[in-house]
C-alpha cells in the first residue's frame, strides 16, 4: 500500500508521528484514523493489519502514536485518556487540513473508548469502530492495581505494562475515573460498531454487552470469536478490518464506479497514475495491473495472465461442451498454464527478436473415463476457439477516435 509518513502538533505544541496508509490507486473514498491499545503504537500489527483490510477497500488510514509513545514527542507520564482524545481532535484536524476531514474512526482497547468521546467532538465522522474495547476508561486500572496506592500516596510510580516500564501519575487514574462512558455513548449520534471477543481476558466480553446497552441505534455487534485480546493472529485482525469496512461502506459516501461505454466487445481505460487499468468486457468489470517488481501495484491481473485465463477458460468451456454432448462421466477440469519467452531451436543467431512465445498448458480431467476418453478430449483441447485464433494470423487494425 503507499504509505506517506507526516507529523502533527497537539494541543501542548508536541509533534506527533503518523503515517497515512492509501489504497493502492491512492484515490480513497473515504479518510478514516486508528486509535491504538493503551501503551502500544501505530506500528502494532493489529493496527497494520486492519489498515491493510481497509485500503484494500478504498478508505484511507491515518494512525499514529499517542504522546509520549513510539516517536511521539511528550511525556507519557503527563499523559491520560482526556488527552489521548484531545490527540484524535488533533490528528483529525490534520488530517482535514492536508487531505480530507475523516469520516471514519476506529480504536482498539483503550483507543476504541477514545474514538467514542473523540467521535463526539470531531463533526465531519460518519461511523465509529471499536474493537475490544472497555465499558469504561477506568478498565485499565486493573493493568496497574497492585501499584495504585503507591501511585496515589507517592503522586507517581514506576510500573510494568506489557512487559515494558511506565510512569504513571496520580492524574491518570483520577482522570480515568472522572469519564463517563453511558452517557458519552449514549450521546453519539453516529453509527457504532462494536467488535469484541467472547474469549477475550483482558476485557471481558460483557464490556461490549454494555456498550450495545448504551448505545442508540444505529449500533452493531460483531463477535471476534476465538480471537484473544490483542488480535495477535493475522487473520482475526485482517477479518475485524474486513468487517468494518464492509460495515463502515454504508455510511461513507457512495462513490460511482467508472462509466465506461463502447460499441464493441470490450473497453479498456487507465488513468494518469500507474497502470491499474478498468476494463468492460461486454457486461462485466474487470480490473488489470502490472505486477510490483515491474512499477505496478499487483492490484489486478496482467496483461498477460488475463490473456492465459482467457485460453484456459476456453480451454476448459470446450472441453466440457465435447464431454456433454458425447455423454461421458466428466466431473472437472483444471487447466494449469504459464507464458514465457524463449528462443526459437532453430536459431542460428539469437537475439531478442528471436525469442518466440511459449504457453505451457497441463490439463488435469477428473470423471468416470477411461484413457481413450481423456485422451480424446487432450485432442478437442487444442480445437478450442482461442487456442485456433493464437495460432492464426491476427490483424490487429488501430486507429485513433475522439
Amino acid at each position: 500500500m503507499p504509505t506517506k509518513k507526516l507529523t502533527f502538533q497537539n494541543t501542548e505544541g508536541h509533534e506527533l508521528s503518523a503515517h497515512l496508509e492509501l489504497p493502492i490507486d491512492a484515490h480513497p473514498i473515504a479518510y478514516a484514523i486508528f486509535a491504538h491499545c493503551f501503551t502500544c503504537n501505530k506500528n502494532f500489527h493489529a493496527v497494520r493489519h486492519i489498515s491493510e483490510a481497509l485500503t484494500h477497500q478504498g478508505i484511507a488510514v491515518l494512525s499514529f502514536d499517542f504522546t509520549g509513545l513510539g516517536q511521539s514527542e511528550g511525556d507519557f507520564s503527563d499523559t491520560n485518556f482526556s488527552s489521548n482524545v484531545e490527540d484524535l481532535v488533533a490528528a483529525a484536524k490534520a488530517l482535514t487540513d492536508a487531505y480530507e476531514a475523516p469520516r471514519l474512526l476506529i480504536g482498539h482497547s483503550l483507543g476504541g473508548a477514545a474514538v467514542i468521546f473523540a467521535g463526539r467532538q470531531i463533526k465531519s465522522v460518519e461511523a465509529v469502530a471499536t474493537v475490544g474495547a472497555p465499558s469504561s476508561p477506568a478498565h485499565v486500572s486493573h493493568l496497574i492495581q497492585g501499584d495504585i496506592e503507591k501511585i496515589k500516596n507517592q503522586d507517581a510510580a514506576e510500573v510494568s505494562i506489557g512487559g515494558r516500564t511506565f510512569n504513571v501519575k496520580k492524574q491518570f487514574l483520577e482522570d480515568i475515573s472522572s469519564q463517563n462512558m453511558p452517557e458519552t455513548v449514549r450521546e453519539l449520534k453516529e453509527a457504532l460498531l462494536i467488535m469484541h471477543s467472547p474469549q477475550d481476558e483482558i476485557v471481558d466480553i460483557n464490556h461490549a454487552a454494555k456498550l450495545y446497552e448504551y448505545a442508540m441505534h444505529p449500533k452493531s455487534f460483531v463477535s471476534l470469536d476465538g480471537a484473544d485480546h490483542l488480535l495477535t493472529s493475522e487473520g482475526d485482525s485482517r477479518y475485524a478490518g474486513d468487517v468494518i469496512a464492509t460495515w463502515a461502506k454504508r455510511y461513507l459516501p457512495k462513490v460511482a464506479p467508472i462509466q465506461l461505454k463502447t460499441k464493441q466487445q470490450v473497453v479498456v481505460q487507465i488513468g494518469s497514475e500507474g497502470y491499474v487499468s478498468e476494463i468492460l468486457a461486454g457486461k462485466h468489470r474487470l480490473r488489470a495491473d502490472e505486477p510490483q517488481d515491474v512499477g505496478g501495484n499487483d492490484f489486478g491481473p496482467s496483461p498477460y495472465e488475463l490473456l492465459l485465463s482467457g485460453l484456459g477458460a476456453c480451454t476448459a468451456m470446450t472441453i466440457r461442451m465435447y464431454a456433454d454432448r458425447k455423454g461421458w462421466g466428466l466431473d472437472n477440469v483444471h487447466v494449469h498454464l504459464s507464458h514465457k519467452k524463449d528462443y526459437a531451436k532453430d536459431c542460428q543467431e539469437c537475439d531478442d527478436k528471436s525469442k518466440i512465445d511459449v504457453i505451457d498448458r497441463t490439463i488435469k480431467i477428473e470423471g468416470d473415463m477411461d484413457d481413450l476418453q481423456k485422451k480424446r478430449l487432450l485432442e478437442i483441447a487444442n480445437k478450442c476457439p482461442v487456442h485456433r485464433t493464437l495460432h492464426s494470423q491476427v490483424e490487429v487494425n488501430t486507429s485513433l477516435t475522439d
